[in-house]
């Protein structure tokens, strides 16, 4: 048996988790979760993670939450000098981009998700769709600057920074880029890898398995 297990469904930022495990090829345990109050192990994984939040990682009795925290403990054990760089500078540009994406276009992307496709049409809000693109421009102009002269976040290769970014900006690839062409072109190469299709199939499956009332209750609770 894995002696890694990835606790969440992958419609959460567990999808961020499941990326980062297939592309470093790992053999992982995948428990598939929610954590609602019919949820019998709702209880259960409140031991593993106190604050209720997906995902979470056991990897070999070492527990970590907070997905993008996980990503980077997974690629630096695994991919050292790889997809984790292994100089200060770049090490500091991954964190900067990493912390970047949270703080920057998270929520804004699921703001726009959520009332672009994910809600029942007749529940989304087209107001908060309109803001959710008015808050994402400069951070986006930002993004697509930082690509002018370079294929990927650090250079010429693919690195964990990509792979966190683009996870948190996943659910936007149905937007129109038009105006940040560079930005459009990375994110579609990130997710254009086999790693992130696999990862990504596991989401939609997820998505297609939640009832309407879920997806609601998830943007009630996280007022999105």
């Amino acid at each position: 048996m894995s002696r890694l297990r990835i606790f969440g469904v992958a419609r959460t930022r567990a999808f961020r988790v499941l990326w980062i495990a297939k592309e470093l090829g790992l053999e992982y345990e995948h428990l598939p979760i929610e954590i609602r109050a019919a949820n019998p192990r709702a209880e259960e994984y409140l031991a593993i993670n106190p604050n209720g939040r997906l995902p979470a990682i056991d990897d070999d009795g070492f527990i970590l939450w907070e997905s993008l925290a996980i990503t980077l403990y997974l690629a630096k054990k695994h991919a050292f000098g790889r997809l984790y760089p292994a100089d200060l500078h770049g090490e500091a540009k991954t964190w900067q981009w990493s912390l970047w994406a949270v703080n920057e276009v998270d929520r804004g992307v699921n703001i726009w998700s959520l009332h672009a496709n994910r809600l029942p049409r007749e529940e989304r809000n087209p107001a908060a769709l309109a803001e959710a693109l008015k808050v994402l421009e400069a951070p986006f102009r930002v993004l697509d600057g930082a690509l002018a002269d370079r294929p990927y976040l650090l250079g010429e290769e693919f690195t964990v920074a990509d792979l966190n970014v683009a996870a948190v900006m996943s659910r936007a690839l149905p937007m129109d880029f038009s105006a940040t062409p560079r930005l459009g072109t990375w994110l579609r190469r990130c997710h254009d890898r086999p790693a992130a299709r696999e990862a990504v199939a596991l989401r939609d499956a997820a998505d297609a398995a939640t009832p309407p009332e879920v997806t609601r209750m998830i943007a009630q609770r996280n007022r999105l």
